[in-house]
């Protein structure tokens, strides 16, 4: 790449998005002159940003007292070409800073840049490959309506509902060749693209890597592909269950440790055998993702998503590939040897999912805890393992101080407060079933 002056100057960009992601995964930040970047403008921020509600609240009281700004620092690894711009304009993912250079405890980001510190003090590498489900929908006219499928998803007669068919890409073939060029001025590396189970679902795979670089590339992929599902009169949705009737939409992480130096697969011995630490990661898993739900399943709706005989998890058992275990063992050789955590959401911030699983990880491992036997058969007859409810959850993460040591003790105090907030909100409003099946019966 050149440098980024040359690199403006080459794509004659006269605006770029100064952005970085709230706790909600939405991209806040400020537009600026291409002039003003090349400068070196110092670029200040309310820290206030960073905690901003679903529901469009500003949490004024979640920030300190007398609200200073934070610096946003750039990472110019991610200075990419926008898509769908009138005029030729980038965009540039900031860091965010308080004023002695030290990382902001609740920015997204930085909880992750906090878990692959600690991992770097042990010499070891995390490799993840997020896969992502969304639909799309034909707009809406209004924000009540339920969503249906786009017009030109099916032929007359045909079933709308196709898992795994080839045709229905093909009917979305105009808004997926945007997807594609999207990704590719983005520098996403989409692997794999195919119809899901669900009426109008799709999924992507990221190709393997770094763990801010692909967290960088989850997080501004469902913003890209909203625009582009825009320009096609469609909509793009990231909602974990978005139909009752239908398949849930989830972020499955594939992850893998490496030694730093090496590259080698820290999961497996030389002679291709698995590592003890194989074994305690898969522990740390079990042991702690059900009190980190909450940052897996970030909304009242995510917890609709998390249902037997629907390819959502109920538990944390593992398995060799077993797609009804919320921790599946890909079939592999020892470079590749990888566990796959079904358990997030896709409405999960990808920043916090990928810190959140390596997080529970990593204690496995410097815990050195042992993990149950893996299931053989389907993990459906099990128990439920999670949080019914977003209150549970916001319970259970708050007690939970191991994770709140890594993860960032004011980061975690700030995440439930901003959940439980939702929660009120959500709890004050009654809904469409108490009116049919109440008002004139109870």
């Amino acid at each position: 790449m050149l440098n980024p002056a040359d690199w403006l100057q080459h794509h004659g960009i006269r605006t770029v998005e100064c952005l970085f992601s709230d706790i909600t995964g939405t991209a806040r930040g400020k537009i600026l002159p291409a002039t003003s970047v090349l400068n070196g403008s110092e670029l200040r921020f309310s820290q206030v940003g960073l905690v901003q509600s679903v529901t469009g609240d500003c949490l004024q009281q979640l920030v300190p007292e007398l609200d200073p700004d934070m610096l946003l620092q750039a990472d110019l690894s991610t200075l990419r070409r926008l898509p769908f711009s009138h005029e030729p304009a980038a965009m540039l993912i900031h860091d965010c800073l308080h004023e002695d250079g030290s990382l902001i405890e609740f920015s997204p980001r930085n909880v992750l840049h906090r878990v692959l510190a600690r991992y770097a003090e042990l010499g070891l590498k995390p490799v993840v490959a997020p896969e992502m489900e969304f639909y799309l929908f034909a707009r809406r006219q209004g924000l009540d309506e339920a969503p249906q499928p786009p017009a030109s998803y099916g032929k007359s007669g045909d079933s709308l509902r196709q898992p795994y068919a080839l045709d229905r890409l093909h009917d979305l073939a105009a808004v997926l060749d945007d997807i594609r060029h999207g990704c590719q001025l983005l520098g996403i590396g989409a692997d794999t693209l195919l119809q899901e189970v669900g009426c109008g679902q799709l999924e992507i795979n990221l190709q393997h890597g770094d763990a801010i670089a692909l967290a960088d590339q989850a997080f501004l992929f469902k913003r890209m592909v909203r625009e582009a599902a825009t320009r096609h009169a469609l909509e793009a949705c990231f909602m974990a269950k978005p139909l009752a009737n239908d398949a849930g939409s989830a972020m499955h992480i594939h992850q893998s440790l490496v030694y730093a130096d090496s590259g080698r697969n820290a999961f497996s011995l030389d002679n291709g055998q698995a590592a003890a630490r194989f074994a305690h990661y898969i522990a740390g898993l079990q042991r702690y993702l059900p009190d980190a739900l909450l940052l897996l399943a970030p909304y009242v709706n995510s917890y609709r998503r998390l249902a037997p005989f629907t390819a959502a998890p109920i538990n944390v058992e593992w398995g060799f590939d077993n797609r009804t275990c919320g921790l599946r063992i890909p079939q592999a050789g020892p470079q590749a040897r990888r566990v796959e955590n079904r358990l997030p959401g896709v409405d999960a911030n990808p920043y916090l999912a990928l810190a959140t699983t390596l997080a529970c990880g990593l204690l496995g491992i410097t815990q050195e805890l042992q993990p149950t036997a893996p299931l053989q058969s389907s993990a459906y007859g099990r128990p439920y393992a999670f949080a019914r409810t977003q209150l549970e959850a916001i319970e259970r993460l708050a007690g939970n101080q191991a994770l709140a040591e890594l993860l960032g003790p004011q980061f975690v105090s700030t995440y439930c407060q901003l959940k439980l907030n939702e929660w009120q909100e959500f709890n004050r409003q009654v809904t469409s079933w108490e009116y049919r099946h109440l008002l004139g019966q109870a």
